[in-house]
């Protein structure tokens, strides 16, 4: 038996990891996303825009084939945060088990963003807004990040060139990048993980910016992972009083010189949710779902941060196109996200995510990219390479 009377809706452009935490915690469901991948079909009633409806990926599409869909509730993962019209559309009817679009709008805002965190104490890299370029002769490197974006995507160094799109100029720090993952009331917040994010990873196929993956904890030393936690933990809970947010969330940030520096904050469950989810035993799609009823939990992060078992993830990207083979066998592989046989992936395209637990962070990013290997010895094998 669900948790639920009717099912809650699971909504965004790729939902397999929320499904599989909603479907472990008890809860019936139903899924809506744009891939529509194997494991996913097979682990809850799902629906596709690419497959099913032959619709490219746009928010307003997901939407309008969410609005065909019977649910009590819903939950919406990424990008529709940077949507809030369109989440306001996707919670017609049913209960939000997410963040309003009011506040969507305040955090994706990074000047905003900016400002409230300075007011509070905290640091933020100097940001300016597209009508404000700042100057290449300060010595300091400066991003190009567009306004509306996800997953690293066209974040660029910018030497001086016209931006092509809306966006903001950030100031680069260099560091260790990570995300804490926390689950908020409206009032106060919880941490309840801290991971190191993989950024262009060669042994993903990933470059420059793009994201590829987590690893939980982050590979620092002991005094330094207490430290970041110490300095995480008020910081989100100042954030979650000043924006009223709720459910799980994730905070981007830049450890930077043993201090902690904001980047971005995701209103919504994040990627590192699976690995906090079995590295620390919790059931974070309850987490978040109790959380609407101002329910938080006890969780004592400091101890299992240096004494827990290690965790960690990462997005393989295609090296080249082709058309995967037998597929039948990689979720014992510890793969997800698993593309059906003989389908096209393009060059550079999303392949599917592997999973690895071991003792160590370190390790644990070992096992990840023997795991990739292997799994690119045998992806396109016995399948006709695209043209």
């Amino acid at each position: 038996m669900g948790r639920n009377a009717q099912p809650i809706l699971l909504a965004g452009l790729s939902i397999r990891m929320l499904a599989e935490l909603a479907v472990r915690a008890g809860y019936d469901i139903v899924a809506l996303d744009y891939f529509g991948d194997a494991d996913l079909r097979a682990l809850c009633p799902s629906k596709s825009l690419r497959r099913d409806y032959g619709l490219p990926y746009t928010a307003a599409n997901l939407v309008d084939v969410a609005q065909q869909l019977d649910a009590a509730a819903v939950v919406y993962s990424a990008s529709l945060e940077n949507h809030p019209d369109q989440v306001a559309r996707l919670a017609q009817g049913r209960q939000l088990l997410g963040n309003a679009p009011d506040t969507l709008t305040r955090v994706r805002n990074p000047l905003l963003l900016a400002d409230c965190l300075r007011a509070g104490g905290y640091r933020f890299p100097e940001t300016a807004p597209a009508t404000q370029p700042p100057s290449l002769d300060s010595g300091r490197r400066w991003l190009w990040k567009p306004w509306r974006s996800g997953g690293g995507h066209a974040v660029r160094f910018w030497r001086g060139q016209q931006p092509e799109t809306e966006g903001v100029f950030q100031e680069w720090l260099s560091g260790m990048v990570g995300s804490a993952a926390f689950v908020a009331n409206g009032q106060t917040a919880v941490l309840l993980g801290i991971t190191e994010q993989l950024i262009g990873q060669r042994f993903a196929g990933a470059a420059g910016f793009r994201y590829c993956g987590n690893l939980l904890p982050p590979r620092l030393p002991r005094d330094e992972l207490h430290a970041l936690l110490q300095e995480l933990r008020e910081m989100v809970r100042y954030l979650a009083l000043t924006f009223g947010l709720k459910g799980v969330n994730g905070l981007d940030f830049v450890w930077h010189d043993g201090r902690v520096w904001p980047i971005e904050l995701n209103p919504r469950p994040t990627a590192s949710m699976e690995l906090v989810d079995t590295a620390y035993d919790l059931r974070l799609f309850e987490v978040h779902v109790q959380s609407f009823a101002g329910h938080l939990p006890t969780f004592d992060l400091e101890t299992v941060v240096t004494d827990g078992r290690a965790a960690g993830k990462t997005i393989v990207y295609a090296r080249q196109a082709g058309r995967v083979g037998d597929t039948g066998q990689w979720t014992g592989w510890g793969i997800r996200d698993i593309p059906y046989p003989g389908e096209a992936i393009g060059r550079g395209q999303p392949i599917c995510t592997v999973l690895a637990t071991a003792d160590t962070p370190a390790a644990c990013r070992e096992k990840l990219k023997a795991q990739v290997a292997r799994l690119r010895a045998v992806c396109f094998q016995d399948a006709a390479v695209t043209s």
